[in-house]
């Protein structure tokens, strides 16, 4: 019945959405990319929405992009082809996985907790509600393993509110999320082995529970779970206010102030302009810097200071984070940066991640759009986010270049490490296959794109602000059709001479056909949909 249930609102949705058109973009030109992509896949892994159903899906559900960089463009429209493969109907309704293949460590359905929020972040652009909405009943009703791994779920219900303000289902998750966060408190999550909240006040992981395995700075009061839960509290305390329970809003308002006070005291280090590990009973922070060190501006936790900001320069540095394939996870000239092809697949101290590169690119967006500072420049966004769109291929059949999303990379080769790994094991089923980390849904793109780069910061009221990070004169054209916020859709554009579109000079904003919103060059343009 639960799944005839979802199956009815789901033919629901699909019929709203075939009267919907599109103001500027023709859908029926961007076939050719799932076409593509279909050619050139290996289907191994099938699921509710198998590729000979891709680009029925693809037509009905997601923002269109239109942009001069191929490359950009290429790598969104892949990752909506592969993340509708990670949509599951289950007896629970839908739920979006994380690998493909049914791997030992996940949980029921084959669900992993891990990259939740990744998965509600961009999730939450579909125009059908109802994959999200199902797969977050699940987390938090239906038997899905929440605390197995640290994650963010309430900040990225909130997330998804700010883009789909459905007031009377996210108020009915408020109890479910308190306990969420209560039971985090305790520390008697994963069969008590791996968390704690210690005497001081901040939470403490096991690198592993944080899907950071073999990470250099290693356990302890990690940057990670502590902003994880800053960013929950936060949430928490703003769906209690829509709820009108100002006593949980003034309760969890005082949690987040707490961590953000011990983080800033406990985790920063002065000396590096950073945030570190601080190891299980230790008053000194691990020496290295590592990418999970940027995880605190996902949430905006640090103080809009330049004694902060510091820490973004280590993006430019080669010392540090840059490579040409990818942001590494711990800086390049520590002792204890590794590259390695033996042992466990999985290594958290030096390849480039998928996961970690969508966690820094998101807070960036936030320091160029929510701080006054100097050091990040839309370049450094957009540069960033162009080797990461460049990275996401593989060589596939003789020699062909494809576009590739798998687990972890080598930042100075491009190679997928993991994958390299297990196709080198003489028996690599125990560990999911071969191809376990094919289409790999560990990480965002599409919500850096129309967040980020095109610009539209999603808000809990009326108020539209788009702010695109392209940098001055990189683009001539851009377009971000068919967006569907707060129950409108919308259609950014920016045509420098008005010859592409037909609709005018600068950057312009329709909600539902209608112009609301002109500038003359790319800026920050903000305006109200009633």
């Amino acid at each position: 019945m639960k799944i005839v249930a979802s199956l009815i609102l789901l033919c629901f949705y699909t019929i709203k959405l075939h009267a919907q058109a599109n103001f500027v973009l023709k859908t029926s030109n961007y076939k050719f990319y799932v076409d593509r992509f279909n050619l050139d896949d290996d289907e191994i892994y099938k699921e509710h929405f198998p590729n000979d159903s891709a680009w029925a899906f693809l037509s009905q559900n997601i923002p269109l992009l239109d942009c001069p960089d191929k490359d950009i463009e290429l790598t969104y429209y892949f990752r909506w082809w592969a993340y509708r493969k990670h949509i599951k109907l289950t007896a629970d309704g839908y739920v979006i996985t994380e690998f493909l293949p049914q791997v030992p460590w996940s949980g029921k359905y084959n669900t992993i907790s891990c990259a939740l929020g990744h998965q509600i972040y961009e999730g939450r652009w579909l125009k059908n509600k109802i994959y999200l909405k199902d797969n977050i009943l699940f987390w938090l009703k239906k038997g899905g393993d929440l605390r197995s791994y640290s994650n963010w779920l309430s900040d990225a219900i909130w997330a998804n509110y700010e883009v789909d303000p459905d007031t009377t289902y996210i108020k009915a998750l408020l109890p479910d999320l308190i306990e969420n966060y209560k039971k985090w408190q305790t520390g008697k999550n994963y069969h008590n082995q791996f968390m704690d909240k210690n005497p001081d006040g901040l939470f403490s992981s096991i690198d592993d529970r944080d899907g950071m395995e073999m990470s250099i700075g290693g356990s302890g009061e990690r940057p990670t779970i502590n902003a994880y839960m800053y960013g929950d509290a936060i949430a928490i305390a703003k769906i209690a206010n829509l709820k009108g329970d100002i006593g949980t809003e003034k309760e969890f308002t005082q949690k987040a102030d707490s961590l953000k006070i011990l983080m800033l005291a406990k985790l920063w280090d002065n000396n590096d302009s950073f945030f570190k590990v601080l190891p299980y009973g230790k008053n000194k922070l691990v020496a290295v810097k590592e990418i999970v060190g940027y995880t605190p501006w996902y949430f905006n936790i640090p103080p809009d200071d330049k004694g902060y900001d510091a820490a973004w320069k280590y993006i430019r540095s080669e010392k540090v984070f840059f490579a040409p394939y990818g942001l590494t996870s711990a800086e390049q000239d520590d002792p204890g940066f590794k590259l390695a092809y033996t042992g466990h697949e999985c290594q958290w101290n030096g390849p480039s991640w998928p996961f970690s590169t969508s966690v820094t690119l998101t807070a960036m967006a936030n320091v160029l759009n929510n701080y006054h500072q100097t050091t990040l420049t839309t370049s450094d966004y957009y540069d960033q986010l162009s080797i990461y769109a460049k990275s996401q291929r593989r060589k596939g059949k003789n020699g062909k270049l494809v576009p590739w999303i798998d687990e972890v990379l080598n930042p100075y080769t491009g190679d997928w490490i993991s994958r390299s790994i297990l196709q080198g094991l003489n028996s690599p089923s125990a560990l999911g296959g071969r191809e376990r980390g094919k289409d790999y849904n560990h990480s965002t793109y599409c919500d850096l794109i129309i967040s980020g780069l095109i610009g539209l910061r999603p808000q809990s009221n009326d108020r539209v602000v788009i702010n695109p990070l392209i940098p001055k004169n990189r683009w001539d054209w851009f377009c971000l059709d068919n967006i569907t916020y707060h129950g409108k859709t919308l259609t950014i554009l920016y045509d420098k001479f008005g010859n592409r579109y037909k609709k005018g000079k600068g950057l312009m904003c329709f909600v539902d056909g209608k112009l609301m919103a002109r500038s003359t060059d790319i800026k920050k343009m903000i305006f109200f949909l009633k």
